[in-house]
C-alpha cells in the first residue's frame, strides 16, 4: 500500500533561520475524543506542525491506563479535520500500522520499547513496505547506538517515506534527577554516523517532570537537534497516563518562545580566537590521555600485587571509597553528577581488565 499525500514531510524543514525547531506536541494518550479536540484546538496557534497522541500504550505493568486502542484513531482524524494539523501516534507491531494505514495516519513513530528488538521492527518494516509515511524512530531504552542504527536502517529500506529518529533518554539505574538519562553523547554518535538524519528531542520522557522540560528543550537545542515532541494536556494534573511530565499548551508554547535557537553554521568568517580554544583544548585531552596511560600502569602493578598475594581484583571497600572521594572533587569542581559517575564506572572498568590481564599472566621462570 502506497500513501498518496503524506500531509506532513519533516524532511522539508529547514534546519537554520526561524523555521526550526520542528514542533511536536499533544497527550500523552489519547483518553477520550472531547480530551483529544480540545488538545488540538488548544495547540491549533502555537506553531505546532504535528500532533501527537498514544493509542495504544505498552506501560511497564499491568493493570494501568493501557490507550483506548484502534477507536481513538477517529479521534486523531478529527482533530485534523478541524485544526489542520497533521497527527501522530505510536506503533508497536503490524496490526497497529494497518489500522494506522487506514485510518490514514499521517506520521507513525516505533517506542523504545519497541526498539529494543529487531524482530519487532522488522515486523513493523515489513508492515510498511511500499508506503512513504513518515516514521520516527525512538531510541532503545538502554544505550545502544548499533540497535538504534540497526532500526533506522530496517526502516529506511522499507519505506520510500523520510525517517527521523526520536531522542528520549535511556533507562540508567540510579538515575535520580531525570526520568531517562539524557546520555547526549550517543545521540552526537548518531548524527555522527548518519549526518544526514534528522533527529527530534524528546524533553517530556528525559524530564520527567514538567519543572525540568525547559532546560532540557534548551539542551537539545544548544546542541543542534532538529526539532522537539512534548507532551501537553489541557489538564495535566487529571492525565491518565505521565501525568507528571506534561505541560498545558499554554506554557508549551512560552516555553517554545523563551528558546535560544543557533545556527550550527553561524560564526564570524575569521574564527581566531575559537581556534586558539580548541588548540588549547587539544593539548589538554593529550595530557589527559597521557594521565589516564599513567594510571592504568599502576593498575597493572596493583594487579600484580594483588596475583601475587591471592586477592581478588574487585575490592568493593576501595571501590566505594574512590566513588566517594572523587565524587566530591568532582562537585567541588562544578562537574556534573552524572558526567563524573559515567567517567568513573568506565575507568574502573578499564582498571578490571587490566588488572585480570595481568592476573591471566603466566609466570614465566628466568
Amino acid at each position: 500500500m502506497v500513501t498518496n499525500n503524506p500531509i506532513v514531510s519533516p524532511q522539508s524543514v529547514s534546519i537554520n533561520g526561524v523555521r526550526r525547531p520542528f514542533l511536536i506536541s499533544g497527550p500523552c494518550s489519547a483518553e477520550s475524543e472531547q480530551q483529544v479536540l480540545e488538545a488540538a484546538r488548544a495547540l491549533q496557534h502555537t506553531g505546532v506542525h504535528l500532533f501527537r497522541a498514544g493509542v495504544w500504550k505498552p506501560r511497564t505493568r499491568p493493570d494501568t491506563f493501557e490507550g483506548r486502542g484502534e477507536r481513538a484513531l477517529k479521534w486523531l482524524i478529527a482533530a485534523r479535520q478541524e485544526t489542520g494539523i497533521p497527527v501522530a501516534t505510536e506503533v508497536a507491531n503490524t496490526q497497529h500500522v494497518e489500522a494506522c494505514l487506514k485510518e490514514g495516519i499521517d506520521v507513525l513513530w516505533i517506542g523504545a520499547r519497541t526498539t529494543v528488538s529487531p524482530f519487532a521492527v522488522q515486523e513493523i518494516a515489513m508492515a510498511l513496505e511500499g508506503t512513504n509515511v513518515p516514521i520516527m524512530v525512538k531510541n532503545p531504552m538502554h544505550a545502544d547506538l548499533s540497535l538504534w542504527m540497526g532500526a533506522i536502517e530496517r526502516v529506511r529500506k522499507a519505506t520510500t517515506g523520510p525517517v527521523w529518529a526520536i531522542h528520549r533518554g535511556f533507562s540508567r539505574y540510579g538515575q535520580q534527577e531525570y526520568r531517562n538519562a539524557p546520555m547526549w553523547e550517543i545521540s552526537i554518535a548518531l548524527q555522527t554516523a548518519m549526518p544526514e538524519l534528522r533527529i527530534i528531542c524528546d524533553p517530556s520522557h528525559i524530564a520527567g517532570k514538567r519543572e525540568l522540560i525547559g532546560c532540557v528543550a534548551q539542551k537539545a537545542m544548544d546542541l543542534g537537534m532538529h526539532g522537539l515532541m512534548m507532551e501537553s494536556h489541557c489538564h495535566p494534573e487529571l492525565a491518565l497516563s505521565d501525568a507528571e511530565q506534561q505541560i498545558t499548551p499554554v506554557q508549551f508554547e512560552n516555553l517554545i518562545r523563551g528558546l535560544t535557537i543557533r545556527d550550527a553554521h553561524k560564526g564570524p568568517s575569521n574564527p581566531d580566537n575559537l581556534d586558539a580554544l580548541r588548540l588549547q583544548m587539544d593539548s589538554i585531552d593529550e595530557q589527559v590521555i597521557e594521565l589516564l596511560k599513567t594510571r592504568m600502569n599502576l593498575a597493572r602493578e596493583i594487579g600484580h600485587y594483588k596475583k601475587n598475594h591471592g586477592m581478588t581484583i574487585l575490592q568493593m571497600k576501595r571501590w566505594k571509597e574512590v566513588f566517594k572521594t572523587r565524587g566530591a572533587w568532582a562537585e567541588a569542581a562544578g562537574l556534573g553528577p552524572e558526567f563524573i559517575e559515567t567517567y568513573l564506572e568506565q575507568v574502573h572498568k578499564e582498571s578490571i581488565r587490566v588488572q585480570n590481564e595481568e592476573m591471566c599472566q603466566k609466570n614465566i621462570d628466568l
